[in-house]
């Protein structure tokens, strides 16, 4: 672990010197995957790294975490709380659909909790500009197979450090990193409604997709899920489609 530990923030420093900027950050939620992502920059750029916590109607929980994590890592932070700005910007919104058509109750929550994920994105890129600084995100790939992000939210980012590793290898390396227990035990949950779980929202578990991303047998119900999940999401792994040249 301590070499896949080193490998991780020698790609960090590379991406650095590559992209010609001075260090990271990362959005803090209080989650395993941007703790894990938090101490990773740490190491890589020492003291120019940042990690941003966002609430935006959050879990108190899950703020109480993400200042665990920080304090922990010792990694400089900066908190904006995005609630003001969701709620102005998702009731103009909201208005002017009402004005024009029925709203779906269904979708206007996806949509809901997609806006917070975005206006985290741009969040982290507006102070990573003033910084000069690469948005490191949190994904793994479960994640990233499955579609388990807001196209141009927590998925839009500059790199992805976790992207190869299982939800399992990740709680490895956070146990390795001493992220705090509680933090590596609670539920997965992206925190977007009340109740959320990231598993329940999917159909299936993190251990079912992990061992079907290892290529080990699981349930014929999981496999379907998994597979029509990666395939109804292969447009937020792609870029913008053009058509071809005239």
């Amino acid at each position: 672990m301590q070499d896949r530990v080193d490998q991780l923030v020698q790609w960090l420093q590379q991406q650095i010197k590559d992209a010609g900027v001075k260090g990271l950050l990362v959005g803090v939620s209080g989650g395993i995957d941007s703790a894990v992502v938090t101490n990773l920059i740490k190491r890589a750029a020492p003291d120019q790294s940042l990690g941003v916590i966002m609430p935006c109607k959050s879990n108190p929980q899950d703020m109480e975490h993400a200042q665990k994590v920080i304090e922990r890592a010792g990694i400089d932070t900066i908190t904006v709380d995005l609630t003001e700005s969701h709620d102005l910007l998702f009731s103009t919104i909201v208005k002017q659909l009402d004005g024009n058509q029925t709203l779906d109750k269904a979708k206007q929550q996806l949509a809901d909790a997609n806006l917070r994920a975005r206006l985290r994105m741009s969040t982290l890129y507006t102070i990573a500009t003033n910084h000069q600084y690469l948005v490191v995100g949190t994904d793994n790939a479960a994640e990233w197979h499955t579609g388990y992000f807001t196209k141009f939210g927590d998925g839009g980012v500059d790199l992805v450090p976790l992207v190869h590793m299982t939800k399992g290898e990740v709680r490895e390396m956070a146990n390795f990193l001493d992220v705090p227990e509680e933090i590596i035990n609670k539920q997965p949950s992206a925190g977007l409604w009340e109740g959320q779980t990231d598993e329940n929202e999917m159909g299936t578990s993190y251990d079912m997709i992990d061992k079907y991303l290892k290529g080990e047998k699981i349930p014929e119900k999981d496999q379907q899920i998994i597979e029509r999940l990666h395939r109804n999401s292969a447009h937020k792994r792609e870029m913008a489609k053009a058509p071809e040249s005239f």
